[in-house]
């Protein structure tokens, strides 16, 4: 049983529907058919593929659900945060009464392969460029909810007696939409959460275009490994990161 990742599908099945995503290039012609292909050939239905946001371009949730649908049907469990765009996300407890296959997540965990999920939306941070008072209100909200999931996480831990990172404790597992910072040279609250939490390994998405993946925060920083998994970015192939024997693939190496 193995935990995969993969971010912003930006799927569009809903009628009505014009969002072609090939206008922002070749690594996005018909990229939902590649990742069906893709996802097919690599997750089985013992899986759990963690999407951390930018599901669907529909704006209410009866739009949406042409597109929730479609990754239900897909092979394995899913564990879906929200997205910036994902404007049709709304009722927590209505969402996750909808497929057996599908958990929304948003300020608890969930367990999957022996690792606690955590995360949340997240948002631009302070480094980032024209960041606003009305940025500033969002950021901390985010911050809050991250926090939430990852004490959630913490105090499950804590009744089976384990500290994540001590021994032989169920790792946490760091997942947010937004890139952690914007700059890889600053430092955010969200960063600081999860090292106080312990986490080693953060994996975000949002970001798309060969400029901005090289810009963006990827690697070791200040002891946490962060990961770029948007779709673009993965060439629409989900990408491993545990599985039975604890080994994982670069995301680089899938990238390229």
């Amino acid at each position: 049983m193995s935990i995969y990742v993969i971010s912003d599908l930006h799927l569009s099945f809903f009628p009505g529907a014009d969002k072609p995503m090939d206008v922002f290039g070749a690594r996005w012609f018909n990229h939902a058919q590649r990742l069906e292909q893709n996802w097919r050939e690599t997750v089985r239905e013992e899986d759990t593929v963690v999407i951390p946001g930018d599901i669907s371009w529909g704006l209410k949730l009866e739009d949406a659900k042409y597109d929730l649908d479609w990754v239900a049907a897909l092979p394995g469990r899913k564990i879906i945060l929200k997205g910036n765009h994902d404007l049709w996300w709304n009722g927590i407890t209505k969402m996750n009464r909808m497929y057996d296959s599908i958990r929304f997540l948003q300020y608890d965990h969930a367990e999957a392969e022996g690792c606690y999920i955590c995360g949340s939306r997240g948002w631009l941070t302070p480094d980032s460029e024209d960041f606003t008072a009305d940025d500033e209100k969002i950021y901390r909200r985010e911050l809050l909810r991250l926090e939430s999931s990852l004490r959630s996480a913490r105090e499950a831990l804590m009744k089976t007696g384990a500290d994540n990172g001590e021994g032989d404790a169920p790792p946490i597992i760091g997942f947010l939409h937004f890139p952690p910072v914007a700059d890889p040279r600053s430092f955010s609250g969200f960063q600081q959460l999860f090292s106080d939490y312990g986490v080693k390994d953060v994996y975000y998405g949002h970001i798309h275009g060969e400029d901005a993946f090289r810009n963006s925060v990827q690697g070791e920083y200040h002891g946490i490994n962060y990961h770029l998994v948007s779709l673009d970015y993965l060439n629409c192939r989900p990408l491993l990161i545990r599985q039975g024997d604890g080994q994982a693939e670069s995301a680089k190496e899938i990238a390229e």
